[in-house]
């Protein structure tokens, strides 16, 4: 064939050229420009089939090798069953079975099992499938199904290991002892859900231990903290890549009995976020009526958790939502007291960091007076973990000593104590001297109580009320009905009032400080400011206030009043709402201290201002009793 012409048509009308490519050729007049566009088109189809022709060949390759195995496994198999032998896989298999029935498992998550163990025999053995169900029945077979301990149910052993243990803390114990005497009068008792509230170093994680060690039960410990995942608690299911339990399946599993003592640790500290609520997946776990069917995703199939003794820890209760908070009994731990810190040095702390640290007993010597310089100067807390960090460094500095002098006694006093640890950290001074405009105000934070100053000045203005000290909403909503109570009281006359900003500022403005509780403190000084009578010295004082002048009760009496009798302030005016809560303040506090119940403000002010002078202050009016 001569004519190009033709040669291009012939080609084009032969080969798998699109339509709009055909048409394209059919409207190019000139050969040669035919020509070169259908070389074009060609060679593109050639590439095209160069690749299908290679993933052919691949494919096929697979197949062949897949087949390969296939009929290689079979015939090891046709072999294995002439000479009575079996491969790893089905010894894997037998294995798993016998598990399974030695498991004891519920029939429904035997059922389970047995299917999961029934899909694994037909399958690959290097299958991805194959690992996936290895992990689960692996999972399954490891579970404390019908494992438990028996409890050792002795009041007398057990009131003394907790004691041996621990210093004080005499509500945790007390419930750990009644529900032990409830399981030796019954033992159909299911276990009780605990909730230990208060600041850090007080020993609540501790004390778990020794519940679980004087019931003679297994412990497990899951910490909550940071925890903003669902799935953290009830699992993954099995369809996702890598799944695991959760936690609660995990920890059961280390446990090794399906009845042990189980900690739950900052419980408060839980988060959420788009992957769920964890607080909510812990409902179900911590119900009494619900936990006995705790359905785990991964698992999928109910396992029993109403024999475990849950116990769980958290610093505040603001962090645990009402409907969990409804389902653990809260039992509140308290910051310790001097005395009880000067004990806990001496029985625990000392003799521990001693062992720790290889000093031999009688090698250092510090008495009740040099724990008290430690505990005075180098501490500010409720608990004992920072106090327990001096020894800690104390001890060092004495091994030290004693390896490059050969000393064979460190005795540390009070003058000496700052050879081992340094500058004292704090000093002895109180936080707060009462004066005109300054009063003594108690707070509660998560570390124990506090002692609060607030102050307030006037300066020339308009009637203004200005707060500074980062005070959260709640406490500038006080200080404002206190502005307003005081006003009302009519103790400045308005020419004053109306001449003059007035200033409170609580001080360490670094710290965010909130609640309604300073509503007593910041009245009393500002009708101290207003009237120009003085605060008493040695007095603080907490309650809320209204505008009508009432007091209403506050939380953290015991920790407000343990505070002051740290800062020598032995006089504290507090709601008489809050009467009940003083047999919670130890007795060699309370025979201490002048405990002053206040309904009023009226009251607060009898009894915390300075009688007015002869001459009172400019502007200012002597104080009404309000009858």
């Amino acid at each position: 064939m001569e004519d190009p012409a033709k040669l291009a048509d012939t080609i084009a009308a032969n080969a798998m050229l699109a339509l709009p490519d055909k048409q394209d050729l059919l409207e190019t007049e000139s050969p040669r420009e035919r020509l070169e566009k259908l070389i074009k088109l060609l060679a593109k189809e050639v590439e095209i089939l160069d690749v299908e022709q290679k993933i052919h060949a691949r494919v096929k390759t697979q197949i062949e090798k897949s087949q390969k195995e296939y009929y290689l496994n079979e015939q090891m198999k046709a072999i294995q069953k002439e000479l009575h032998q079996k491969d790893d896989f089905s010894k894997e298999i037998d294995e798993l079975k016998k598990r399974v029935k030695a498991a004891k498992m519920p029939k429904e998550a035997e059922a389970a099992a047995e299917k999961e163990l029934g899909r694994l025999a037909k399958m690959m053995p290097f299958s991805p499938e194959t690992t996936v169900s290895r992990t689960y029945l692996d999972w399954m077979v490891s579970l404390p199904w019908k494992e438990e301990t028996r409890d050792e149910i002795d009041l007398g052993k057990a009131k003394k290991i907790l004691d041996e243990d621990h210093f004080g803390l005499k509500k945790p114990k007390d419930r750990v002892l009644e529900y032990l005497a409830v399981c030796k009068l019954t033992e159909k008792l299911r276990g009780p859900i605990l909730c230990f509230v208060g600041p850090p170093g007080v020993g609540k994680t501790s004390i778990a231990r020794s519940i679980a060690r004087s019931m003679g039960r297994n412990f497990v410990r899951m910490s909550l903290g940071g925890v903003r995942d669902e799935s953290e608690i009830r699992g993954h299911r099995r369809t996702y890549v890598a799944s695991m339990p959760g936690r609660i399946i995990q920890s059961m599993k280390k446990a090794k009995s399906r009845n042990p003592v189980f900690l739950m640790d900052e419980i408060d500290k839980m988060g959420t976020d788009w992957r769920g609520d964890p607080a909510a997946a812990l409902l179900e776990v911590l119900d009494p009526e619900q936990n006995t069917e705790f359905n785990d995703h991964f698992l999928d199939v109910p396992f029993d958790i109403s024999k475990v003794m849950f116990v769980a820890t958290a610093n505040t209760l603001w962090g645990i939502p009402v409907s969990l908070r409804d389902r653990m009994e809260i039992i509140d731990f308290s910051g310790y007291t001097h005395d009880e810190k000067i004990e806990i040095a001496k029985t625990f702390l000392i003799p521990r960091q001693l062992r720790d640290h290889g000093i031999r007993e009688g090698a250092l010597k510090i008495d009740d007076k040099g724990i008290d310089a430690v505990i005075r100067g180098y501490t500010r807390e409720a608990g004992v973990r920072n106090l327990n960090r001096e020894f800690a460094s104390m001890c060092r500095r004495a091994a030290r000593k004693i390896v490059e002098t050969g000393v064979q006694t460190v005795k540390v006093t009070p003058d000496n104590v700052g050879d081992y640890l340094g500058i004292p950290k704090f000093l002895d001074t109180k936080a707060s001297y009462n004066a005109v405009g300054i009063a003594t105000g108690l707070a509660w934070t998560e570390n124990g109580g506090e002692v609060l100053a607030v102050e307030a000045v006037a300066v020339p203005g308009k009637g203004a009320l200005t707060l500074t000290g980062k005070l959260g909403d709640v406490m500038k909503e006080s200080a404002q009905a206190a502005f307003s109570y005081v006003r009302s009281r009519e103790l400045a006359p308005d020419s004053y009032v109306n001449s003059h900003n007035f200033h409170v500022h609580i001080p360490e403005g670094a710290i965010p400080k909130d609640g309604p509780s300073a509503g007593v403190t910041l009245a009393t000084a500002l009708a101290s400011l207003f009237s120009g009578r003085p605060v008493k010295q040695n007095l603080s004082m907490t309650g809320e206030l209204t505008l009508t002048g009432r007091v209403l009760p506050i939380g953290g009496l015991k920790e407000k009043v343990i505070a002051s009798f740290r800062d020598e302030i032995n006089t504290v005016l507090f709601p008489k709402a809050n009467l009940k809560e003083l047999e919670e303040i130890p007795e060699e506090i309370r025979s201490k201290m002048r405990l002053h119940p206040v309904e009023r403000m009226d009251e607060v002010l009898d009894l915390a201002l300075e009688p007015a002078a002869r001459k009172p202050a400019r502007g200012a009016k002597k104080v009404k009793s309000g009858k």
